[in-house]
Protein backbone atom coordinates (compact mmCIF):
# COMPACT_ATOMS: atom_id res chain seq x y z
CA UNK A 1 0.00 0.00 0.00
CA UNK A 2 1.23 3.48 -0.90
CA UNK A 3 0.41 6.41 1.36
CA UNK A 4 -0.58 9.74 -0.17
CA UNK A 5 -1.57 12.92 1.57
CA UNK A 6 -3.90 13.90 -1.26
CA UNK A 7 -5.08 11.57 -4.00
CA UNK A 8 -6.69 13.07 -7.11
CA UNK A 9 -8.74 10.87 -9.45
CA UNK A 10 -8.69 12.23 -12.98
CA UNK A 11 -6.17 14.25 -15.00
CA UNK A 12 -8.56 16.37 -17.02
CA UNK A 13 -8.68 20.15 -16.50
CA UNK A 14 -10.15 19.66 -13.01
CA UNK A 15 -7.40 17.31 -11.88
CA UNK A 16 -4.68 19.46 -13.43
CA UNK A 17 -6.09 22.59 -11.76
CA UNK A 18 -6.09 20.74 -8.43
CA UNK A 19 -2.48 19.72 -8.94
CA UNK A 20 -1.49 23.30 -9.77
CA UNK A 21 -3.23 24.71 -6.69
CA UNK A 22 -1.79 22.09 -4.34
CA UNK A 23 1.67 22.81 -5.73
CA UNK A 24 1.18 26.47 -4.85
CA UNK A 25 0.72 25.36 -1.23
CA UNK A 26 3.63 22.85 -1.43
CA UNK A 27 1.19 20.03 -0.66
CA UNK A 28 2.23 16.65 -2.12
CA UNK A 29 -0.31 14.62 -4.09
CA UNK A 30 -0.77 11.60 -6.33
CA UNK A 31 -2.93 11.92 -9.45
CA UNK A 32 -4.38 8.81 -11.14
CA UNK A 33 -5.63 8.80 -14.74
CA UNK A 34 -7.20 5.84 -16.54
CA UNK A 35 -6.20 7.04 -20.03
CA UNK A 36 -2.67 7.34 -21.48
CA UNK A 37 -2.61 11.15 -21.43
CA UNK A 38 -3.90 14.14 -19.50
CA UNK A 39 -6.94 16.07 -20.80
CA UNK A 40 -7.96 12.94 -22.70
CA UNK A 41 -11.49 14.17 -23.43
CA UNK A 42 -10.04 17.23 -25.16
CA UNK A 43 -7.29 15.33 -26.91
CA UNK A 44 -9.15 12.19 -27.97
CA UNK A 45 -12.91 12.69 -27.79
CA UNK A 46 -13.69 16.03 -29.36
CA UNK A 47 -14.71 16.78 -32.92
CA UNK A 48 -12.22 18.50 -35.21
CA UNK A 49 -13.96 21.88 -35.49
CA UNK A 50 -14.43 22.34 -31.74
CA UNK A 51 -13.45 25.66 -30.21
CA UNK A 52 -14.08 27.19 -26.80
CA UNK A 53 -17.43 28.93 -26.81
CA UNK A 54 -16.64 31.24 -23.92
CA UNK A 55 -14.22 34.16 -24.04
CA UNK A 56 -10.67 33.71 -22.81
CA UNK A 57 -11.20 35.60 -19.54
CA UNK A 58 -13.48 32.73 -18.45
CA UNK A 59 -11.30 29.87 -19.76
CA UNK A 60 -8.01 29.62 -17.92
CA UNK A 61 -6.66 27.45 -15.12
CA UNK A 62 -5.53 28.77 -11.70
CA UNK A 63 -2.19 30.56 -11.32
CA UNK A 64 -1.40 30.71 -15.06
CA UNK A 65 -2.86 33.45 -17.19
CA UNK A 66 -3.28 33.25 -20.93
CA UNK A 67 -0.88 35.17 -23.18
CA UNK A 68 -2.03 38.74 -23.96
CA UNK A 69 -2.30 37.89 -27.67
CA UNK A 70 -4.54 34.85 -27.07
CA UNK A 71 -7.61 34.94 -29.33
CA UNK A 72 -10.82 35.97 -27.56
CA UNK A 73 -12.40 32.62 -28.48
CA UNK A 74 -9.70 29.97 -28.45
CA UNK A 75 -9.57 27.08 -30.94
CA UNK A 76 -9.13 23.65 -29.39
CA UNK A 77 -5.48 23.34 -30.43
CA UNK A 78 -4.60 26.71 -28.90
CA UNK A 79 -6.23 25.75 -25.60
CA UNK A 80 -4.42 22.40 -25.56
CA UNK A 81 -1.08 24.16 -26.04
CA UNK A 82 -1.97 26.28 -23.02
CA UNK A 83 -2.78 23.10 -21.03
CA UNK A 84 0.56 21.58 -22.11
CA UNK A 85 2.30 24.68 -20.74
CA UNK A 86 0.34 24.39 -17.49
CA UNK A 87 1.41 20.77 -16.98
CA UNK A 88 5.03 21.71 -17.71
CA UNK A 89 5.06 24.76 -15.42
CA UNK A 90 3.64 22.91 -12.42
CA UNK A 91 5.58 19.70 -13.17
CA UNK A 92 2.44 17.58 -13.10
CA UNK A 93 3.13 13.87 -13.60
CA UNK A 94 -0.08 11.83 -13.57
CA UNK A 95 0.11 8.07 -13.22
CA UNK A 96 -1.50 6.87 -16.42
CA UNK A 97 -3.34 3.63 -17.14
CA UNK A 98 -4.71 3.64 -13.58
CA UNK A 99 -8.39 2.78 -13.54
CA UNK A 100 -9.80 3.30 -10.05
CA UNK A 101 -11.93 0.30 -9.12
CA UNK A 102 -13.04 1.32 -5.64
CA UNK A 103 -12.58 3.95 -2.97
CA UNK A 104 -14.01 3.87 0.54
CA UNK A 105 -13.37 5.53 3.88
CA UNK A 106 -11.63 3.29 6.40
CA UNK A 107 -13.28 4.13 9.71
CA UNK A 108 -10.51 2.40 11.66
CA UNK A 109 -7.56 4.12 10.03
CA UNK A 110 -9.53 7.32 9.33
CA UNK A 111 -8.18 7.43 5.78
CA UNK A 112 -9.44 6.79 2.28
CA UNK A 113 -8.49 3.46 0.74
CA UNK A 114 -8.28 3.52 -3.05
CA UNK A 115 -7.81 0.47 -5.28
CA UNK A 116 -6.69 1.08 -8.85
CA UNK A 117 -5.97 -1.32 -11.68
CA UNK A 118 -2.78 -0.77 -13.64
CA UNK A 119 -4.23 -1.61 -17.04
CA UNK A 120 -0.80 -1.89 -18.67
CA UNK A 121 0.46 -4.52 -16.25
CA UNK A 122 -2.87 -6.00 -15.19
CA UNK A 123 -1.98 -5.55 -11.53
CA UNK A 124 -3.86 -3.91 -8.68
CA UNK A 125 -2.44 -0.99 -6.71
CA UNK A 126 -3.67 0.14 -3.29
CA UNK A 127 -3.37 3.68 -1.96
CA UNK A 128 -4.19 5.29 1.36
CA UNK A 129 -4.98 9.01 1.47
CA UNK A 130 -6.00 11.64 4.00
CA UNK A 131 -7.84 13.59 1.32
CA UNK A 132 -9.59 12.27 -1.79
CA UNK A 133 -10.48 14.59 -4.69
CA UNK A 134 -12.96 13.42 -7.33
CA UNK A 135 -11.84 15.23 -10.50
CA UNK A 136 -13.28 12.92 -13.14
CA UNK A 137 -15.55 15.68 -14.44
CA UNK A 138 -19.16 15.92 -15.54
CA UNK A 139 -18.38 14.36 -18.92
CA UNK A 140 -16.81 11.09 -17.83
CA UNK A 141 -19.25 8.71 -19.54
CA UNK A 142 -21.28 9.28 -22.70
CA UNK A 143 -25.01 8.59 -22.37
CA UNK A 144 -27.11 6.96 -25.12
CA UNK A 145 -30.81 6.58 -24.30
CA UNK A 146 -32.62 3.28 -24.61
CA UNK A 147 -34.73 3.30 -27.77
CA UNK A 148 -36.94 0.54 -29.11
CA UNK A 149 -35.22 -1.07 -32.09
CA UNK A 150 -31.89 0.74 -31.74
CA UNK A 151 -29.97 -2.52 -31.38
CA UNK A 152 -31.24 -3.54 -34.83
CA UNK A 153 -30.16 -0.37 -36.63
CA UNK A 154 -27.64 -1.49 -39.31
CA UNK A 155 -25.92 1.88 -39.82
CA UNK A 156 -23.40 3.76 -37.73
CA UNK A 157 -24.40 4.49 -34.12
CA UNK A 158 -22.07 6.76 -32.20
CA UNK A 159 -22.03 9.11 -29.27
CA UNK A 160 -20.78 12.64 -29.87
CA UNK A 161 -17.60 11.89 -27.91
CA UNK A 162 -16.57 9.57 -30.76
CA UNK A 163 -17.52 12.00 -33.54
CA UNK A 164 -14.58 13.64 -35.29
CA UNK A 165 -15.77 14.94 -38.65
CA UNK A 166 -18.65 14.67 -41.09
CA UNK A 167 -16.33 13.89 -44.00
CA UNK A 168 -17.25 10.18 -44.04
CA UNK A 169 -20.97 10.96 -44.28
CA UNK A 170 -21.02 12.93 -47.54
CA UNK A 171 -24.28 12.30 -49.45
CA UNK A 172 -25.63 10.19 -46.57
CA UNK A 173 -28.71 10.69 -44.39
CA UNK A 174 -27.64 11.35 -40.80
CA UNK A 175 -29.81 11.92 -37.74
CA UNK A 176 -28.45 13.92 -34.82
CA UNK A 177 -30.22 13.27 -31.51
CA UNK A 178 -29.75 16.11 -29.05
CA UNK A 179 -29.97 19.87 -29.45
CA UNK A 180 -27.32 21.15 -27.06
CA UNK A 181 -24.12 22.79 -28.19
CA UNK A 182 -22.56 19.51 -29.38
CA UNK A 183 -25.65 18.40 -31.28
CA UNK A 184 -26.16 21.72 -33.03
CA UNK A 185 -22.50 22.04 -33.98
CA UNK A 186 -22.27 18.45 -35.21
CA UNK A 187 -25.40 18.99 -37.32
CA UNK A 188 -23.72 22.01 -38.93
CA UNK A 189 -20.49 20.06 -39.49
CA UNK A 190 -22.38 17.18 -41.13
CA UNK A 191 -24.21 19.56 -43.45
CA UNK A 192 -20.95 21.35 -44.22
CA UNK A 193 -19.48 18.01 -45.34
CA UNK A 194 -22.39 17.23 -47.64
CA UNK A 195 -24.56 15.02 -45.43
CA UNK A 196 -28.35 15.26 -45.55
CA UNK A 197 -28.84 16.21 -41.93
CA UNK A 198 -31.79 16.02 -39.56
CA UNK A 199 -31.81 16.90 -35.87
CA UNK A 200 -34.16 15.89 -33.06
CA UNK A 201 -35.23 18.92 -31.02
CA UNK A 202 -37.32 18.26 -27.93
CA UNK A 203 -36.46 20.57 -25.05
CA UNK A 204 -36.67 24.36 -25.01
CA UNK A 205 -33.33 26.17 -25.16
CA UNK A 206 -31.87 29.61 -25.70
CA UNK A 207 -29.89 30.39 -28.85
CA UNK A 208 -27.19 33.05 -28.59
CA UNK A 209 -24.12 34.13 -30.48
CA UNK A 210 -20.83 33.73 -28.63
CA UNK A 211 -20.56 37.52 -28.61
CA UNK A 212 -23.91 37.79 -26.80
CA UNK A 213 -22.77 35.25 -24.20
CA UNK A 214 -19.55 37.20 -23.71
CA UNK A 215 -21.48 40.44 -23.32
CA UNK A 216 -23.88 38.85 -20.86
CA UNK A 217 -21.14 37.37 -18.69
CA UNK A 218 -19.40 40.73 -18.55
CA UNK A 219 -22.66 42.49 -17.60
CA UNK A 220 -23.25 39.99 -14.79
CA UNK A 221 -20.31 41.52 -12.96
CA UNK A 222 -22.36 44.71 -12.52
CA UNK A 223 -26.05 43.91 -13.03
CA UNK A 224 -28.50 41.35 -11.56
CA UNK A 225 -29.54 38.24 -13.47
CA UNK A 226 -33.00 39.56 -14.33
CA UNK A 227 -31.63 42.66 -16.06
CA UNK A 228 -28.91 40.83 -17.97
CA UNK A 229 -31.33 38.11 -19.08
CA UNK A 230 -33.81 40.72 -20.31
CA UNK A 231 -31.13 42.54 -22.31
CA UNK A 232 -29.57 39.43 -23.85
CA UNK A 233 -32.95 37.83 -24.66
CA UNK A 234 -34.06 41.02 -26.44
CA UNK A 235 -30.83 41.10 -28.47
CA UNK A 236 -31.22 37.40 -29.34
CA UNK A 237 -34.75 38.06 -30.62
CA UNK A 238 -33.40 40.83 -32.82
CA UNK A 239 -30.68 38.49 -34.09
CA UNK A 240 -32.80 35.41 -34.83
CA UNK A 241 -36.45 36.45 -34.85
CA UNK A 242 -39.22 34.02 -33.92
CA UNK A 243 -37.81 30.48 -33.92
CA UNK A 244 -40.96 28.66 -32.77
CA UNK A 245 -42.01 28.05 -36.37
CA UNK A 246 -38.82 26.00 -36.76
CA UNK A 247 -39.53 23.89 -33.68
CA UNK A 248 -37.24 25.85 -31.37
CA UNK A 249 -38.78 27.17 -28.15
CA UNK A 250 -37.17 29.36 -25.51
CA UNK A 251 -37.33 28.35 -21.82
CA UNK A 252 -39.42 30.42 -19.43
CA UNK A 253 -36.32 31.68 -17.60
CA UNK A 254 -33.68 33.86 -19.23
CA UNK A 255 -30.45 32.25 -20.50
CA UNK A 256 -28.30 32.89 -17.43
CA UNK A 257 -31.01 32.18 -14.86
CA UNK A 258 -31.83 28.96 -16.75
CA UNK A 259 -28.15 27.92 -16.68
CA UNK A 260 -27.99 28.53 -12.93
CA UNK A 261 -31.24 26.68 -12.21
CA UNK A 262 -30.78 23.66 -14.50
CA UNK A 263 -27.13 23.52 -15.49
CA UNK A 264 -28.13 23.73 -19.17
CA UNK A 265 -26.14 26.25 -21.17
CA UNK A 266 -27.61 28.29 -24.02
CA UNK A 267 -26.79 26.99 -27.48
CA UNK A 268 -24.03 29.11 -28.97
CA UNK A 269 -24.86 29.24 -32.64
CA UNK A 270 -22.13 28.41 -35.18
CA UNK A 271 -24.40 28.82 -38.19
CA UNK A 272 -26.84 25.96 -37.60
CA UNK A 273 -29.86 28.22 -37.07
CA UNK A 274 -29.50 29.78 -40.53
CA UNK A 275 -29.34 26.31 -42.07
CA UNK A 276 -32.51 25.33 -40.19
CA UNK A 277 -34.26 28.54 -41.27
CA UNK A 278 -33.26 27.88 -44.87
CA UNK A 279 -34.53 24.29 -44.70
CA UNK A 280 -31.07 22.83 -45.26
CA UNK A 281 -31.06 21.08 -41.88
CA UNK A 282 -34.37 19.43 -41.01
CA UNK A 283 -35.84 19.57 -37.51
CA UNK A 284 -37.68 16.37 -36.55
CA UNK A 285 -39.70 15.36 -33.51
CA UNK A 286 -38.77 12.88 -30.81
CA UNK A 287 -38.07 9.26 -31.77
CA UNK A 288 -40.83 6.69 -31.22
CA UNK A 289 -39.05 3.58 -32.52
CA UNK A 290 -36.46 2.31 -34.96
CA UNK A 291 -37.07 -0.41 -37.55
CA UNK A 292 -33.81 -1.32 -39.28
CA UNK A 293 -32.78 1.86 -41.16
CA UNK A 294 -36.16 3.52 -40.67
CA UNK A 295 -36.71 5.88 -37.75
CA UNK A 296 -40.32 6.43 -36.72
CA UNK A 297 -41.00 9.76 -35.01
CA UNK A 298 -43.68 10.53 -32.44
CA UNK A 299 -45.53 12.81 -34.87
CA UNK A 300 -46.11 9.79 -37.12
CA UNK A 301 -43.50 10.57 -39.78
CA UNK A 302 -40.84 8.07 -40.80
CA UNK A 303 -37.46 8.50 -42.47
CA UNK A 304 -34.54 6.31 -43.50
CA UNK A 305 -31.06 7.05 -42.12
CA UNK A 306 -27.54 5.78 -42.68
CA UNK A 307 -26.18 6.92 -39.32
CA UNK A 308 -27.34 8.23 -35.93
CA UNK A 309 -25.19 10.52 -33.79
CA UNK A 310 -26.24 10.82 -30.16
CA UNK A 311 -25.36 14.19 -28.66
CA UNK A 312 -27.34 13.24 -25.57
CA UNK A 313 -24.90 14.30 -22.92
CA UNK A 314 -22.80 12.61 -20.32
CA UNK A 315 -23.13 11.09 -16.90
CA UNK A 316 -20.76 11.26 -13.97
CA UNK A 317 -19.36 7.76 -13.41
CA UNK A 318 -17.90 8.50 -9.96
CA UNK A 319 -20.51 6.48 -8.08
CA UNK A 320 -19.38 3.31 -9.83
CA UNK A 321 -16.07 3.30 -7.98
CA UNK A 322 -16.64 5.69 -5.06
CA UNK A 323 -18.34 3.31 -2.65
CA UNK A 324 -18.76 5.94 0.06
CA UNK A 325 -20.06 8.60 -2.31
CA UNK A 326 -22.63 9.56 0.32
CA UNK A 327 -19.99 11.74 1.98
CA UNK A 328 -20.01 14.18 -0.95
CA UNK A 329 -22.13 13.08 -3.91
CA UNK A 330 -25.75 12.26 -4.63
CA UNK A 331 -27.10 9.17 -6.35
CA UNK A 332 -26.29 10.60 -9.79
CA UNK A 333 -22.64 11.19 -9.02
CA UNK A 334 -23.02 14.95 -8.67
CA UNK A 335 -22.40 17.11 -5.56
CA UNK A 336 -25.03 16.61 -2.86
CA UNK A 337 -24.39 20.11 -1.52
CA UNK A 338 -25.64 23.11 -3.43
CA UNK A 339 -23.44 25.83 -4.93
CA UNK A 340 -21.26 27.50 -3.72
CA UNK A 341 -20.40 24.88 -1.05
CA UNK A 342 -20.80 21.95 -3.47
CA UNK A 343 -17.07 21.14 -3.61
CA UNK A 344 -16.68 20.06 0.03
CA UNK A 345 -17.87 16.72 1.35
CA UNK A 346 -17.22 14.93 4.62
CA UNK A 347 -14.20 13.01 5.93
CA UNK A 348 -11.73 14.68 3.55
CA UNK A 349 -13.74 14.05 0.36
CA UNK A 350 -13.86 16.81 -2.26
CA UNK A 351 -15.17 17.15 -5.81
CA UNK A 352 -13.69 19.48 -8.43
CA UNK A 353 -15.28 20.44 -11.73
CA UNK A 354 -18.82 19.26 -11.00
CA UNK A 355 -20.48 22.67 -10.65
CA UNK A 356 -21.65 22.89 -14.30
CA UNK A 357 -19.84 26.21 -14.59
CA UNK A 358 -17.19 25.32 -17.15
CA UNK A 359 -13.52 26.12 -16.77
CA UNK A 360 -14.29 29.11 -14.56
CA UNK A 361 -16.04 26.74 -12.15
CA UNK A 362 -13.11 24.31 -12.35
CA UNK A 363 -10.70 27.06 -11.29
CA UNK A 364 -12.95 28.20 -8.45
CA UNK A 365 -13.34 24.63 -7.14
CA UNK A 366 -9.62 23.82 -7.31
CA UNK A 367 -8.59 26.96 -5.45
CA UNK A 368 -11.27 26.49 -2.76
CA UNK A 369 -10.34 22.83 -2.21
CA UNK A 370 -6.60 23.47 -2.06
CA UNK A 371 -7.13 26.35 0.39
CA UNK A 372 -9.34 24.14 2.57
CA UNK A 373 -6.87 21.24 2.58
CA UNK A 374 -4.07 23.65 3.45
CA UNK A 375 -6.16 25.03 6.32
CA UNK A 376 -6.87 21.52 7.67
CA UNK A 377 -3.20 20.54 7.48
CA UNK A 378 -2.05 23.70 9.22
CA UNK A 379 -4.80 23.26 11.83
CA UNK A 380 -3.43 19.81 12.67
CA UNK A 381 0.07 21.24 13.02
Amino acid sequence: MENALVLIVGAGPSGLAMAGCLTQHSIPYVILEREDCYASLWKKRTYDRLGLHLAKEFCFLPHRTLPPDAPTFMPKDYFLRYVDGYVSEFKINPRYHRSVQSAFFDEVGKKWRIEAKNTLEGSMEVYSADFLVVATGENSEGFIPSLHGLDGFPGDILHSNHYKSGSKYKSKDVLVVGCGNSGMEIAYDLFDHGARTSIVIRSPFHVLTKELVHRGMCLLKYLPFCMVDAIITMLARLEYGDLTKYGIRRPRRGPFAHKTATGRSPVIDVGTIKKIQDGEIEVVSDIFSINKNNVVFKNGTEKKFDAIVFATGYRSAANKWLKDYKYGLNGEGMPKNSFPGHWKGEKGLYCAGLSRRGLLGVSMDAQAIANDINKVINGKK
